[in-house]
């Protein structure tokens, strides 16, 4: 089963990395690869989890230069998704 709005964001992060330069772009990707990982698991993750991705993802906005629209979208995908996942 793919997660289509974490499938989306790891999209869009992907094209954020693409115009980014050194550890920005690092961390970019590896919040890509993450939220692809989690876009096709058996089991979606939690509310905490997606909370900590989209803590980074905030972080990251402001360090992306020109990638920061797609990492801002990739948030709101991340978002979106959230509202589906029950609380603790």
């Amino acid at each position: 089963m793919v997660r289509e709005e974490l499938q989306a964001a790891s999209d869009e992060l992907n094209e954020a990395a693409s115009m980014a330069d050194g550890e920005t772009r690092e961390r970019i990707e590896g919040q890509a690869d993450e939220l692809a990982t989690l876009a096709s698991a058996e089991r979606g993750p939690d509310q905490g989890r997606l909370d900590r991705h989209m803590n980074i993802l905030r972080e990251l906005s402001g360090d992306a230069g020109d990638g920061a629209e797609h990492v801002e979208r990739a948030l709101e995908h991340v978002e979106e998704y959230r509202k589906g996942v029950s609380g603790i």
